[in-house]
């Protein structure tokens, strides 16, 4: 059997990038557009990469629509599995980030025992193409907790946060080229193009004023799903990532070389939670652009309503759950806090389709409000002050 995956060129990264921005886009559509749900849309890209990746193994040799059509689906199921657990299960980014690390030393753990090489070069068995894809999915659902956290931590905008990951990236390539080990550097460089891609996606498609470039979702996605064809037509014509016919030239390496990158990289880890820690205790404001949109800031004068527009049986069944969970910060109950608040963005995530068409202004407005409750009662140190007055302020505005 042929070599399953590609030469490692620069097309392949440049095609891992824009699998990582389209593919997100993608799943957002359809669990918040469509209003179809983050356990649904689970469920739905679960059984599709199932079905993906069954016909991956089933070829013989590497085709390039199919390997990373197979790419695609794995990146939005591993940022979902990661949306699961932050959203839904209300775990904190950090230990999620801790916890997929864990994961993918494990299964390399693994495939190295069983295989006793952990080289992409020699993806020529089914056993080893299952350790790859398996490594390939909890790179995503690290790198979806790790950018999600770094971006909670700091506050950056979306041009502002791209900088990051790029930096770190051209960082892997310089150890590379130094001489670096190649399997280290391929997997720090394939966590790393998660969250670049996915902040890249979100600094083009944000409005000017949360800091992106305002040319939208739409476009945004038509142009990266164009470039993503585009690449993929091309290299289907010419084969010119097929490991047989690519003219790659890998720079020479030798135990030294590799024990002075470990080294290298080690710094470069250093200076990159340094200037985290600087970042986190800069003013910041919480409303920074996340990877559901864009957040604006929007008023309403103090005779006006916010929910005036939206069905009373809504609007009452989130007073009921912030009171809810107002008494149990009360209480001195975290956990009960916790649990009850997901419904409150269970509820509201699923009422988006209907609610936001009715009134984009009081959508906004809670919507804001929402996130800063979740915020509060989810931080991993919570603050039963910040969470009281973020209760307070919500319930307050239900109320009106």
């Amino acid at each position: 059997m042929l070599s399953k995956v590609p030469e490692i060129t620069l097309w392949f990264w440049i095609i891992k990038i824009l699998c990582t921005t389209v593919g997100e886009s993608f799943a957002d559509w359809i669990n918040t557009t469509l209003g179809v749900g983050l356990e649904a849309t689970s469920v739905i890209f679960t059984v599709v990469l199932a079905a993906v990746l069954s016909w991956q193994l089933a070829l013989r040799r590497y085709v390039p629509f199919v390997y990373w059509l197979t790419v695609v689906v794995v990146s939005v199921t591993g940022t979902l599995y990661t949306d699961i657990l932050t959203d839904d299960l209300a775990v904190p980014l950090g230990v999620s980030t801790l916890v997929f690390a864990i994961v993918l030393a494990a299964v390399f753990g693994a495939w190295w025992a069983s295989q006793r090489t952990l080289s992409i070069h020699s993806i020529t068995t089914t056993r080893r193409e299952l350790f790859y894809w398996l490594a390939i999915l909890v790179t995503f659902a690290l790198g979806t907790a790790a950018g999600d956290g770094i971006l909670e931590l700091t506050g950056w905008s979306p041009g502002v946060s791209v900088l990051l990951p790029a930096g770190l990236l051209v960082a892997v390539i310089v150890g590379w080229r130094m001489g670096g080990n190649p399997v280290l550097a391929f997997w720090l460089a394939y966590i790393l193009t998660r969250p670049l891609g996915a902040n890249l996606g979100d600094w083009m498609s944000f409005p000017v004023s949360d800091g992106g470039l305002g040319i939208g979702v739409g476009p945004t996605s038509i142009f990266f799903l164009g470039a993503i064809l585009a690449t993929v037509v091309y290299l289907t014509i010419t084969r010119t990532d097929a490991t047989e016919n690519a003219q790659t030239r890998r720079p020479q390496t030798t135990p030294r070389r590799r024990r002075g990158t470990l080294i290298y990289f080690s710094a470069v880890a250093a200076i990159a939670a340094a200037v985290l820690v600087w970042a986190h205790a800069q003013p910041h404001s919480t409303a920074a652009a996340s990877e559901e949109g864009p957040n604006t800031v929007v008023t309403l004068a103090p005779e006006e309503s916010a929910t005036i527009n939206f069905p009373n049986g809504s609007v009452a069944n989130y007073r009921s759950i912030v009171e809810d969970t107002l008494g149990l910060v009360m209480a001195g109950d975290t956990a009960g806090a916790q649990t009850r608040i997901t419904d409150l963005e269970k509820a509201w995530d699923e009422d988006q389709p209907t609610l936001q068409p009715l009134d984009g202004t009081g959508w906004t407005i809670l919507d804001g409000q929402i996130d800063a409750v979740l915020k509060s009662v989810r931080a991993s140190t919570p603050d039963p002050t910040a969470e009281k007055s973020a209760l307070s302020t919500l319930l307050n505005t239900l109320s009106s």
